[in-house]
């Protein structure tokens, strides 16, 4: 049938509309963990390898080398799976060595899932954060990019334990101190 690409064109071009109303903007988000701050009122660009688009249950999926770009935020995955629901994009479902970079932090993990309605973010599996030199590692990351309150749990890692590292900034030399009992001279 000739009309099918042309359909499927008009499909997915709600793939990428963003999920609010027109009439009630959605706000600038914060992002959790000292992330920076989200705009999801800006468009979300995706790019990939391939292509599949199912028309009867309006998901369409990204495969191989998958970028969305939304604002200053990158999300790089194997596989992205996006349903639509009344046209616009509901859920991102990312798969595959999921990166997710910020102006201020990187978060990574096995897999990710952006909920537009709640706006929310998941990231599960090995979920490791970092901001500069610090890093901190579970299995479970939950974020709500509205009020910018995030969650992370370790639930089957070593004692099930979330485990961070800050380094703090170095100290500088005030004139006249003593240095600390041990520090080389």
């Amino acid at each position: 049938m000739k009309t099918a690409p042309f359909v499927l064109a008009l499909v997915l071009a709600g793939f990428v509309r963003p999920a609010w109303p027109a009439t009630a903007p959605a706000p600038a988000a914060k992002s959790g963990l000292g992330m920076g701050q989200h705009n999801s009122n800006a468009p979300i660009n995706i790019s990939s390898d391939n292509f599949v688009g199912d028309l009867q249950t309006k998901v369409g999926t990204y495969i191989g080398n998958v970028i969305v770009i939304q604002a200053d935020d990158r999300l790089r995955a194997d596989r992205l799976k996006v349903n639509v629901t009344a046209g616009k994009p509901e859920r991102f479902e990312a798969t595959g060595n999921v990166v997710f970079v910020s102006a201020s932090g990187t978060a990574t993990g096995d897999n990710g899932i952006y909920d537009l309605g709640p706006r929310t973010v998941t990231m599960t599996g090995h979920v490791v954060l970092t901001k500069n030199k610090d890093v901190m590692h579970g299995t479970m990351l939950v974020v709500n990019m509205v009020t910018g309150e995030a969650h992370l749990s370790a639930h089957g890692a070593p004692g099930n334990r979330v485990q961070g590292l800050f380094i703090p900034p170095p100290q500088s030399s005030t004139p006249g101190a003593k240095p600390h009992p041990g520090a080389e001279q």
